[in-house]
């Protein structure tokens, strides 16, 4: 499990949770229930530390919960 701040919703629209990682640049997962987005939104999240690493680019430090958040 990942330490980084997840803000997780529901939307009409995509009918379905949505997940944002405010931390990572564009990090966002979705699913059909709560379980399932932060299952999801887990995978995104190693995803972009990988792909971060592998360009060389700097991983934010989790910060816990953000102010404007």
């Amino acid at each position: 499990m990942s330490k980084y701040e997840l803000i997780i919703y529901w939307s009409e629209i995509d009918n379905a949770y949505i997940v944002e990682v405010p931390e990572l640049a564009g990090c966002m997962a979705d699913g059909k229930t709560y379980t399932e987005a932060v299952r999801n939104a887990e995978v995104i999240i190693a995803e972009w530390l990988e792909t971060a690493r592998a360009l060389g680019r700097a991983i934010p430090v989790p910060r816990g919960r953000l102010a404007y958040a």
